[in-house]
């Protein structure tokens, strides 16, 4: 995706030297991207690793047309299934329920590309490199594939999180709503900088 998730997830994985290219419906240039653009097909066929960071609303429909090009990559999901009404007192609101989430659709969407959710509890500032006085945050996964896990996990440490694997993708019914309870802080204060850290014993 070309918006500012995409190209900050983008960006800090660049700078670790990382080959990067955003992908947009036309494939035109990006505003505020100087690096290499495409549309989504040709970036995902031409890519070892994705990073999907589009509006969870059309995430399915865009899987499923590229179905052919994921497979058997890796691919960062990041999105998160709000639905397209207002928030409620600060929560916001989504299209899935408890009993299924975005990514086991993607998944359904896309059978042999390894999804592993990521980056979809923390807002688009301190993806990169979060410094806190209390210490390195956690960043939650979830996936069906091991070795996907493990590439998403080391990509996601060098990007300076700790890393919790919460299991299989049925553990992302679990992980998406974490953006609800991230967003309340900010909807109700405008604080829009903190992160969670998984802290144990």
């Amino acid at each position: 995706g070309s918006g500012v998730v995409g190209q900050t997830l983008g960006g800090g994985l660049r700078q670790l030297g990382h080959t990067v290219a955003i992908g947009s419906r036309t494939g035109r240039p990006v505003e505020n991207w100087d690096g290499a653009v495409g549309t989504f097909s040709d970036v995902a066929a031409a890519s070892d690793t994705l990073v999907l960071a589009v509006k969870g609303g059309v995430a399915e429909e865009l899987v499923a047309s590229i179905s052919a090009e994921l497979a058997g990559k890796t691919v960062l999901d990041t999105t998160n299934p709000i639905a397209d009404l207002p928030p409620v007192d600060g929560v916001l609101r989504y299209f899935t329920t408890f009993e299924e989430s975005l990514m086991e659709r993607l998944q359904a969407a896309a059978p042999q590309a390894h999804f592993v959710k990521a980056f979809s509890s923390v807002g688009n500032a301190r993806m990169v490199n979060p410094v806190y006085e209390a210490g390195m945050p956690s960043m939650f996964i979830a996936g069906n594939d091991s070795d996907a896990k493990a590439e998403a996990a080391a990509i996601t440490r060098s990007l300076g999180w700790d890393v919790e694997d919460m299991g299989t993708a049925v553990a992302a019914r679990a992980i998406e709503p974490l953006c609800m309870l991230w967003c309340i802080p900010g909807l109700r204060g405008g604080s829009w900088t903190h992160a969670f850290k998984l802290l144990k014993d």
